[in-house]
């Protein structure tokens, strides 16, 4: 039988946004809501964007089209809308007083600013990328770290039409390039660098590197910690020269519900990154969805969420949170630096009323002294949240206790980059259990099924979502069949989401893991066809093979093997030139755990790396699985070797 840790007060009950759209729309309970929505998607997705009072600048036509198929269903049709409208322009004029961003960086920097400022900041730097030739569809690199710049680029390339293309702080040139390339962009936004742990990152120096090998003309640099910078004259423009002596008054693009708003990347299993494809009316009302009514955010809410721009929790966060008229929380810098306590001490400095960090976080704070965060009653706190990767129950016992007093519920949430945000999630409304999500996220017809695709209960199958939302990617930017190969292709107008699930007798949903070949390393997902051509961009290697390995603190770690090349010796230093290499290409954050290796990788006859039979021999399987399509058998010897 399932152990229930926490149980709803009346208080969270009486509070609570999901209950009241229930009771609004008709609905015995939340059950009858999640099958009405599932029966008709159209209906459901039009009482939330008015529930959420979503400003229009023309009302849509019909919520919801299907004529191209559910793979590219079509919300909102007809409707004129720019999300940045609800998001700041509304806040601004309602409450202009009220807080909406607070800002900490790594060296004690602190800030904080009102709906009102932060209008007329966006506005300001809306301005600016119109001066800079920046225009409705053009597409705007953002390689920055979480300072309050950061947001306002986000919503003032949305205030002008642009689309953004949010790129991990800690990623290296190659994996910056790659992505500004993919995307077209014209303009890149950065910093001169950042703190991490005391010391400064140089980030305009990985970022002129990336610039030169993409099409990107300009470049507008935030000096956020005075580190003398190379200028290139006629490209760079510094933000503090340009954007500060803008009109705060800046016209809002006439954008469509469904016009691109944002091009994210996510690692996939092979080949180059995939660009996801967000509208206006699709990615921040999911966000702004399931902070409502899985998290219960309100206008009063204080949300701290630790992630990176890059990361799908960056602009999930900003674009959610904002629209609901809440405060964002950013912290740039180290969860534990200067002081192994700092995460505790912001959230109580900042009375953030949610806190959302990932399981790979909480293992490494619960090996300190408990006095660490006992020393911080944090009052304001009454929901934990956590993503990014499986639990396993001593941490998240400890995650629930120790940081939220056992008063707080622990929201689960799991989803993706092209789902918008979560697939299942736990709730305020319901029983909180270790490790587990009380269902689907509302609104998501999600179901877990067997090898043929029928629906399982008590055993782990493929977790799959049987009807649109709002939210879902429009597709991979430049390439649709991809699109439809990765997520629609094993049965008819079924979206395989690529994670093990399994429901227990109690109804209780669990995630266990992926079921591709994805990695995820501290809860950032990568794919192993990067690490690979990243390793073999180093001369003494001829092949590799990435594979994710289970790892205590981290959830995965990183594990390369690697073929030399003829005339190489294997040696310690190699092996560290080949992680020196990774890190170069990918940045310190995917630092192989180890690098191996061995004469031969195991291949398919049409010379496919099988990495499960790589990572299962790693581990010391015995049961390898099919092995069927296996041409040299002796390769799985070879990886036994090298362990």
């Amino acid at each position: 039988m399932t152990r229930i840790a926490w149980r709803p007060s009346p208080t969270h009950l009486e509070r609570s946004r999901l209950l009241r759209l229930v009771r609004a729309l008709g609905c015995r309970d939340l059950d009858d809501l999640n099958r009405r929505a599932a029966d008709d998607p159209g209906w459901y997705w039009q009482a939330v964007e008015r529930d959420l009072g979503v400003r229009w600048a023309r009302p849509y036509e019909r919520a919801l089209d299907l004529s191209e198929g559910k793979p590219f269903a079509r919300f909102y049709v007809g409707g004129r809308m720019n999300h940045v409208a609800s998001a700041v322009d509304a806040q601004a004029e309602s409450r202009p007083g009220a807080t909406a961003v607070l800002w900490e960086g790594e060296e004690g920097t602190t800030g904080s600013w009102s709906y009102r400022r932060l209008r007329d900041e966006v506005g300001r730097a809306a301005n600016a990328l119109r001066a800079l030739g920046v225009g409705q569809g053009d597409r705007v690199g953002i390689f920055m770290p979480l300072t309050p710049e950061c947001a306002v680029a986000t919503l003032a390339c949305s205030r002008v039409g642009a689309i953004f293309t949010p790129i991990f702080s800690g990623y290296g040139a190659e994996a910056v390039a790659t992505r500004l390339e993919d995307a077209g962009a014209k303009l890149l936004i950065t910093a001169d660098g950042f703190y991490r742990r005391g010391k400064v990152v140089e980030m305009k120096r990985v970022a002129d590197e990336a610039a030169a090998r993409s099409a990107v003309g300009t470049m507008l640099v935030l000096r956020r910690t005075g580190t003398p910078v190379e200028w290139r004259t006629g490209r760079d423009v510094w933000w503090h020269e340009l954007v500060p002596g803008q009109s705060p008054s800046a016209p809002l693009a006439d954008t469509a519900a469904d016009d691109p708003y944002m091009l994210i990347y996510t690692s996939g299993t092979t080949g180059r990154p995939k660009g996801a494809v967000h509208v206006h009316a699709g990615f921040p009302l999911k966000a702004a969805h399931d902070l409502a009514y899985a998290f219960d955010v309100q206008a009063d809410d204080r949300v701290f969420w630790y992630s990176d721009l890059g990361w799908m929790m960056g602009p999930w966060l900003i674009a959610g949170v904002l629209l609901l008229g809440g405060a964002i929380v950013l912290y740039d810098g180290a969860l534990d630096w200067p002081e192994p306590d700092r995460v505790w001490s912001i959230v109580e400095r900042q009375g953030a009323t949610l806190l959302g960090i990932a399981p790979t976080a909480v293992r490494a704070m619960m090996r300190l002294p408990l006095e660490l965060v006992r020393k911080h009653p944090m009052p304001t706190l009454r929901v934990l949240g956590s993503t990014g990767e499986p639990w396993n129950e001593d941490p998240w016992w400890w995650y629930f206790r120790e940081v939220g007093r056992e008063r707080c519920p622990v929201v689960n949430y799991s989803g993706g980059t092209e789902i918008g945000g979560g697939i299942v999630s736990g709730l305020t409304i319901a029983p909180s259990a270790p490790c587990a999500f009380n269902g689907p996220t509302p609104g998501m017809a999600a179901d877990v099924v067997d090898a043929d695709g029928r629906p399982v209960r008590g055993e782990v199958g493929e977790l799959v979502v049987r009807q649109p939302w709002v939210g879902m990617t429009r597709g991979f930017w430049n390439d649709r069949q991809r699109y439809l190969d990765t997520y629609w292709s094993r049965w008819p107008d079924v979206w395989v989401h690529g994670d093990w699930a399994r429901i227990d007798e109690e109804g209780f949903w669990y995630i266990h893991g992926r079921s591709d070949d994805t990695i995820k390393v501290a809860g950032k997902r990568v794919g192993p066809a990067e690490v690979e051509s990243a390793a073999v961009g180093h001369p003494a290697v001829a092949e590799a093979a990435a594979v994710g390995v289970p790892d205590e603190l981290k959830g995965e770690a990183l594990v390369v093997y690697v073929v030399p090349r003829a005339g190489v010796e294997p040696s310690d230093e190699v092996r560290r030139e080949i992680s020196e290499r990774v890190v170069a290409v990918l940045g310190p954050t995917l630092r192989p755990a180890a690098v191996r290796f061995a004469a031969e990788l195991p291949k398919t006859r049409n010379a496919k790396v099988l990495r499960r039979v790589v990572r299962g021999a790693h581990l010391g399987e015995q049961n390898l699985g099919d092995l069927s399509a296996l041409e040299n058998a002796s390769a799985v010897d070879a990886i036994r070797r090298a362990v």
